[in-house]
């Protein structure tokens, strides 16, 4: 409609560009003149044309880092599809804020924040905002069991998203590298559903056991996700249809901090929760431009979307771990580092 105002979605999609060809021909000319073999220090390299590529800078800086965990329910766990209750959720943001949490001790190996942000926790928070050590961003209090009909509103979705960009848009002075993290018991059921619509690939290809699922749980999961798409039918063309029916609040929000950072041309790390990727390289594919795949985990379904985002992962650690684990292992980070110092020298 003429004269109506742009979302914020809308707008951030628009400042996005693709990434500077001109400076990663300039970075690859430097590496080029090194006094080593050629490209002998493989994928290193690679990541040094990629950082001048995205910052447009031949003295690219990672310096500040920050996690972004996202936290959201999912309503898909009434359908039994994990081993823990959905109590753990909130449980688990409580230890972020605490700092006794796996992603805490690893970022303080490398010297990064943990921004934690309930993007839509099933529990309330409401003490954690008032004292302001989480974000809220909550869009409701946990998804719709999609297994039932679609997880949120075509309302909800856009709101998730521009959760995520408002979360980039407040932290990127203060930071040169984002670390993606999540939090949702259930969460690899929508990120399965994702994966697979996305990928187009079956729902037995990309869903492996979570938590631990055994055999029969597993055969279950992959069940109740393959009737989930049948009846509600994403749309593989719309990445915002796709999160609305099978998607969740926290994903959207990693999607959306995914292009707030892309847009400002912050570099982000990890791309744990690739299906938030997908989704963000379904509404604007030059955001692929700025993610940097940290780490592999042991979940069949995160090879096939890092293979469908053409990304080739810094390390692979066999991890099965969320909250940005991967991105913010001290092996990934003294990795970039040190590409980005032995370029700029």
């Amino acid at each position: 409609m003429t004269g109506q105002k742009q979302s914020l979605l809308d707008i951030t999609i628009n400042r996005i560009v693709p990434s500077d060809t001109a400076m990663r021909q300039t970075a690859h000319e430097r590496l080029n003149q090194l006094a080593i073999p050629h490209w002998a220090l493989g994928q290193m390299m690679d990541l040094a044309e990629d950082l001048a590529a995205m910052t447009s800078s031949m003295r690219p800086t990672v310096k500040r880092k920050s996690i972004a965990v996202m936290a959201g329910d999912h309503g898909i766990v009434a359908a039994g599809v994990s081993k823990f209750p959905q109590a753990v959720t909130v449980e688990m943001v409580r230890n972020f804020v605490n700092e006794a949490a796996s992603i805490n001790a690893l970022a303080r190996q490398v010297g990064a924040k943990v921004v934690v942000v309930d993007a839509g926790v099933a529990g309330d928070l409401s003490e954690l905002e008032a004292s302001g050590k989480i974000i809220a961003k909550k869009v409701a209090f946990g998804t719709a069991n999609f297994a039932e009909g679609p997880a949120m509103t075509g309302e909800q979705a856009l709101q998730s998203l521009e959760a995520g960009i408002e979360v980039a848009q407040q932290l990127a002075e203060t930071t040169d590298l984002f670390g993606t993290g999540d939090m949702g018991i259930g969460n690899t059921s929508p990120s399965s559903a994702i994966i697979a619509t996305l990928c187009q690939r079956t729902i037995a290809d990309v869903t492996g056991r979570g938590t631990g699922l055994d055999d029969a749980q597993l055969d279950a999961k992959i069940a109740t996700l393959e009737n989930a798409l049948k009846l509600n039918q994403p749309n593989p063309d719309d990445g915002l249809d796709v999160l609305a029916k099978v998607g969740g609040f926290e994903i959207g929000a990693i999607a959306g901090l995914i292009l707030g950072a892309a847009a400002q041309k912050v570099v982000i790390d990890g791309i744990i929760s690739t299906a938030g990727a997908l989704i963000a390289a379904s509404l604007c594919p030059a955001s692929k431009d700025y993610m940097i795949a940290g780490h592999r985990s042991v979940e069949q379904g995160h090879h096939i979307a890092l293979e469908h985002l053409n990304k080739q992962p810094l390390l692979d650690l066999q991890l099965r771990l969320g909250e940005g684990t991967g991105g913010r292992s001290q092996s990934a980070s003294k990795y970039l580092n040190f590409s980005n110092r032995y370029f700029s020298a």
